[in-house]
C-alpha cells in the first residue's frame, strides 16, 4: 500500500465588485485565510459571540483563471491516474458560487471551460506521449437527484432508459452503479460529446441566489485501463478519475425556493449533511464506523472518500458580506476535510492471457537449459516434452518384455520416463487382473462367501459339496455336475448365439480376417452387436434422409455454361458516396491502390522531411551555443594574454575542441540541409502523382457512375469489350471531390481560424455535433407535435 497522505483543499472565491476586504483577509503565503465578524451590539454588554477565525488550506484562490485553477487544482491528480492511482476532484459551496463553472465551465468559449473538459485534454494528451502502452478510456456520467439515481447518457440511442432501477453495489474491487452506462472513448472529440451530451440532460432551476443553479449532484467518471505493448510485461493497471459536481446548499429566506424547488433544495441539504457527517467521522481516528449507507451521495462515494486516492477538494465561497455565514460553513467544511486521510495505491491486475504466454515462453527457456546441462554432463540427447502415444507404447512394451523375462533392464532417461513406466506397470497389472477375473466368471459361478443363502441353495442342489468345493465340470461331450458357462446351456437362446456367432464369423471371413476368431473375442463381439444395430441402422437411415434432403435443395447441374450473374439495376440510382465506396472496391480498385501507395509514399516523405528540419533546427541550437562559447574562450584568453610560438597562435584544449565541433557541426548541417532539398524535389514529385491519380480516380468513377445508372439497359450491350461505344464517350457532368480531402482542407481551415489554435479542434467539433442533434430533435417534436393538432 502507499503512504497516507492528507486530502488536498483549496478555496476559490467568486469575483464580484462589492468584496468584503475588511471581513476577508488572506495569507502573505496565499495560503490562508481569515474572517473577521463585527460584534452584534444588541445582544449587550455581555457579548461572549466570536468574531474572528483562521482557516489554514492548501491554497487560496481569488480573482483566479480557468487556467491557473486546473493547473493548481487538478493537474497532477489526473497525471498520476495513467500511473494507476484512483483521483476524486469535487467541488463544495454555497449555491451561485460557482462551483459549475468551475468543473464544467461554459462551451461558448474555449478558454473558459472548467476542470472536466480540461481533465479529458490531458489524459488523451499524456495517451500520446505512451506509445509503449495501449491505454484505453471509458466515461460514465451520474446523476443523483432528489435520492434516485439517474444515467446522463442514457438518451444516446444506443444505450436507451434502463427498465430496472440504478443500484449501488459493493464489491471487494470497490463500489460501482449497477445499469450504469461505460462508454468507451478512442478520441477526444468523441469524450467532448458524451460530457456535452450529459450537460444538456441535467436538471437546472432558477431562485434569487443563481438563475442557473443546480438542482443534483453529478458525478463524471473517467475509467482508464493501461496494457504495455510488450508481451512481457503482464501487469496491467486500472485507474479512475471521480469529477463531482456538488448541488449548492442554501438558506431558504435567502433563495426564496417555492413547490419543486423547495423541495429539491431539502433533499440537497440532507445530503449534503450527511457528507459533512461522513467527513467528520473520517478525520476522527478513534471512530469504527462511517456512515457512508445514509445517502446516496456517500455510499456512491465511498471509495473516493478517505480510500486509497488522491483527493482534492475545491471549496467556492462569495466575497461579499451578506454571505459571510454560508462562507464560515463552507470554510468549515473545508478544513473538516483537511484532516481525513487517504492512502493512495497503484491499482495493477494481471492479464491471464499475458501471464500463461510468459510461463510457456519461461518453460521453454527452462528446457533449453536442462538441454544444455545434458551436452555438458555428456548424456544422450534427452526430451523434456509430454510424451506422445508411440513413445507410451514403446514403454508398454518394455514393460511386458521385462515381466515376461525377455528383458533384463529397463534404461532410465528421465522423470517423466520413470513416471511412465510406473504407470504402465499398474496397466499391466490392471489387465491381468481383469483378465483372471473373466476367465473366472466363464467357467465358475463366483459366490460371496458371506452370502449364506446363495451358498446353502448350491448345496441343496448337490453343486458344491460341504467344504464349498465344486463336485464336477463339464467335458465337453455331456453335463456332469456342476455349474456350466451360460454359453453352453441347450436351448433357443443359445442356438439363437450360435447362429449369431457363426454370422460373425462367416462375416470376419468373407472380408478377409486372416485370425481366427476366439471365444472371448466372440463373447465380447456379441455383447456389443445386440446394443448397437438399432442405433446404426437408424443413423444409416437419418444419413441417407439428410443425403435426400440436401440433394434435393442443391440445384441441379445443367449441360449449359453458366452466365454471369448481375445484380438487378437499382430504379432510383445510388448515392454518389456509396457507389464511390463500391467503385473504389470494385472496378477501381487497382487505381485506388496506386492512389492510396503513392500517399502513403508522400506521407512518408514529409514526415522525414519533418524529421529532417527538426534535427537541422537543433543542429543549428548546437551550433549557436558552440559559437558563444567559443567566443567566450577567445575573449578570455584575450583578456589573459595571447602566446605565440614560431608565429603560431597557442590556444588551449577546451578551445581547440569546440574548434572541432564547429567544423563537425557545420558539416552534418550541409548534409542534412542537402537531405532536406532531395526530399524536398520528391515531396514536390509524389504530389504530382497522388494528384494524377486522384484525378484519373475521380474521372472514372464519372465515367462508370454515368454508364452504370444512367445509360438505357438495351444499350449496355454495346458498352462492352468489342461494342460500338467506346469507355469515356458518355460526358461527365460533375466530377465528385473526396471526402477525405475535403475534410483534410476543413482541418486546416480549422487549425488557421480558431483563435486558440489546432488544440480546440476537438472541442468546437464536438459542441456544433452536439448543437446539431438537440436542433434535430427539437425540430422533428415540433414537427410531430403541429402534427398531431
Amino acid at each position: 500500500m502507499g503512504t497516507r497522505k492528507k486530502v488536498h483543499t483549496f478555496v476559490r472565491v467568486k469575483p464580484t465588485d462589492d468584496f468584503a476586504h475588511e471581513m476577508i483577509k488572506y495569507g502573505d503565503d496565499n495560503k490562508s485565510i481569515d474572517i473577521h465578524l463585527k460584534k452584534d451590539t444588541r445582544r449587550g454588554v455581555v457579548n461572549n459571540q466570536q468574531t474572528d477565525w483562521s482557516f489554514k488550506l492548501d491554497g487560496v484562490l481569488h480573482n483566479a483563471s480557468q487556467d491557473l485553477v486546473y493547473e493548481t487544482v487538478a493537474k497532477d491528480v489526473v497525471a498520476q491516474a495513467l500511473d494507476g492511482y484512483n483521483g476524486t476532484i469535487m467541488c463544495y459551496g454555497q449555491t451561485g458560487a460557482g462551483k459549475t463553472y468551475t468543473m464544467t465551465g461554459t462551451t461558448e468559449n474555449y478558454k473558459h471551460r472548467g476542470i472536466l473538459p480540461r481533465a479529458l485534454q490531458q489524459v488523451f494528451r499524456m495517451i500520446e506521449e505512451r506509445p509503449t502502452h495501449a491505454i484505453t478510456v471509458r466515461v460514465s456520467y451520474l446523476e443523483i437527484y432528489n435520492e434516485s439515481l439517474f444515467d446522463l447518457l442514457s438518451t444516446l440511442p444506443y444505450v436507451g432508459p434502463s427498465v430496472t432501477p440504478m443500484t449501488i453495489v459493493e464489491n471487494p474491487q470497490g463500489v460501482f452503479i449497477k445499469g450504469l452506462s461505460v462508454h468507451l472513448t478512442s478520441q477526444e472529440e468523441d469524450a467532448f460529446s458524451l460530457l456535452f451530451e450529459g450537460e444538456t440532460n441535467r436538471i437546472i432551476a432558477s431562485h434569487t441566489m443563481n438563475k442557473n443553479s443546480s438542482r443534483s449532484h453529478c458525478i463524471f467518471t473517467i475509467y482508464v485501463e493501461a496494457h504495455s505493448r510488450t508481451l512481457s510485461d503482464e501487469k496491467y493497471i486500472t485507474s479512475k478519475i471521480n469529477l463531482v459536481d456538488l448541488a449548492g446548499s442554501e438558506r431558504l429566506g435567502k433563495s426564496g425556493s417555492e413547490g419543486r424547488v423547495l423541495k429539491e433544495a431539502t433533499y440537497i441539504n440532507k445530503s449534503l449533511s450527511f457528507l459533512e457527517q461522513a467527513i467528520i467521522a473520517l478525520g476522527d481516528q478513534k471512530r469504527e464506523h462511517i456512515p457512508f449507507r445514509q445517502c446516496k451521495l456517500t455510499h456512491a462515494l465511498k471509495d473516493s472518500l478517505g480510500g486509497n486516492c488522491n483527493m482534492v477538494l475545491l471549496t467556492n465561497i462569495y466575497g461579499e458580506a451578506a454571505q459571510l455565514e454560508e462562507t464560515l460553513s463552507s470554510l468549515r467544511f473545508a478544513s473538516r476535510m483537511k484532516l481525513v486521510t487517504t492512502e493512495p495505491a497503484i491499482n495493477e491486475k494481471y492479464d491471464a492471457e499475458r501471464m500463461v504466454k510468459n510461463l510457456e515462453k519461461e518453460l521453454a527457456l527452462l528446457k533449453q537449459e536442462l538441454a544444455i546441462h545434458d551436452s555438458l554432463a555428456n548424456r544422450t540427447l534427452v526430451n523434456y516434452d509430454p510424451m506422445d502415444e508411440i513413445q507410451i507404447a514403446e514403454i508398454n512394451s518394455q514393460v511386458r518384455r521385462y515381466l515376461e523375462g525377455t528383458l533384463d533392464e529397463i534404461d532410465i532417461i528421465n522423470l517423466r520416463q520413470i513416471q511412465e513406466v510406473f504407470n504402465q506397470f499398474r496397466v499391466v497389472l490392471s489387465q491381468q487382473e481383469q483378465e483372471v477375473e473373466s476367465a473366472l466368471r466363464r467357467k465358475y459361478t463366483l459366490i460371496d462367501k458371506n452370502d449364506f443363502a446363495a451358498i446353502s441353495a448350491v448345496q441343496k442342489a448337490g453343486l458344491v459339496d460341504v467344504d464349498g468345493h465344486l463336485v464336477g465340470e463339464p467335458d465337453g461331450q455331456g453335463f456332469g455336475l456342476g455349474v456350466t458357462p451360460f454359453s453352453a446351456k441347450p436351448g433357443k437362446k443359445s442356438k439363437s448365439k450360435k447362429t449369431f456367432k457363426e454370422q460373425l464369423s462367416s462375416s470376419a471371413r468373407k472380408e478377409g480376417s486372416s485370425s481366427p476368431v476366439s471365444g472371448k473375442e466372440l463373447d465380447v463381439s456379441t455383447s456389443k452387436t445386440q446394443l448397437t444395430p438399432s442405433s446404426k441402422e437408424g443413423d444409416v437411415k437419418d444419413m441417407t434422409i439428410r443425403e435426400r434432403e440436401t440433394s434435393s435443395l442443391e440445384p441441379l447441374p445443367s449441360d449449359s455454361p453458366k452466365e454471369e450473374l448481375r445484380p438487378p439495376r437499382p430504379s432510383t440510382p445510388p448515392p454518389k458516396p456509396v457507389a464511390f465506396e463500391d467503385f473504389k472496391n470494385e472496378r477501381g480498385s487497382e487505381i485506388n491502390r496506386i492512389f492510396k501507395d503513392n500517399k502513403s509514399i508522400l506521407n512518408e516523405r514529409r514526415k522525414r522531411a519533418s524529421e529532417t528540419t527538426q534535427r537541422i533546427n537543433a543542429i543549428k541550437r548546437e551550433m549557436d551555443v558552440t559559437k558563444e562559447a567559443l567566443n567566450f574562450q577567445k575573449s578570455l584568453r584575450e583578456k589573459q594574454g595571447e602566446y605565440e610560438n614560431k608565429g603560431l597562435m597557442i590556444i588551449d584544449e577546451e578551445e581547440f575542441l569546440l574548434i572541432l565541433k564547429l567544423k563537425d557541426l557545420k558539416k552534418q548541417y550541409r548534409t542534412e540541409y542537402q537531405d532536406l532539398r532531395d526530399l524536398r524535389a520528391e515531396i514536390q514529385y509524389c504530389q504530382h502523382l497522388v494528384d494524377q491519380c486522384r484525378h484519373r480516380l475521380l474521372t472514372e468513377f464519372d465515367i462508370w457512375y454515368n454508364e452504370s445508372f444512367f445509360i438505357p439497359e438495351d444499350l449496355q450491350v454495346a458498352l462492352k469489350p468489342g461494342g460500338s461505344i467506346r469507355p469515356g464517350m458518355v460526358p461527365v457532368s460533375r466530377i465528385m471531390s473526396l471526402g477525405e480531402d475535403a475534410q483534410d482542407k476543413f482541418s486546416q481551415l480549422q487549425q488557421v481560424v480558431l483563435p486558440e489554435g489546432p488544440d480546440s479542434v476537438a472541442f468546437y467539433n464536438a459542441k456544433v455535433k452536439t448543437e446539431q442533434k438537440h436542433n434535430y430533435l427539437k425540430t422533428m417534436m415540433g414537427l410531430q407535435q403541429a402534427h398531431r393538432k
